[in-house]
């Protein structure tokens, strides 16, 4: 079974992020870079004076096995940065054309 990953995250961990994709052998992705959002636990980031920071996000396109084992990366990353921001969401992939 196929799953597309969601990873949205502070634009300021992009080189963990990256280095987790590396770490689980996933060289295909897409990303979004400076977008804007408001989480429960990494607060608000509107690129501006009042609310600094943005964030990126990246999909990827891989096996459930291989999910697996980036949801595990993406654990212990949010256990060692703490506030910084990551999130991951995942849903089935039903066609690759």
């Amino acid at each position: 079974m196929m799953k597309m990953l969601m990873l949205c995250y502070n634009e300021a961990i992009d080189d963990e992020i990256m280095e987790i994709l590396e770490s689980c052998t996933l060289k295909n992705y897409t990303k979004i870079k400076g977008v804007f959002g408001r989480g429960e636990t990494s607060g608000t980031h509107l690129g501006n004076d009042v609310w600094p920071g943005r964030n990126n996000i990246l999909y990827v396109a891989c096996r459930q096995e291989e999910a697996k084992q980036v949801f595990s990366c993406v654990k212990e990353l949010r256990k060692r940065l703490g506030k910084e921001g990551v999130k991951a969401f995942s849903w089935a992939l039903e066609e690759i054309s």
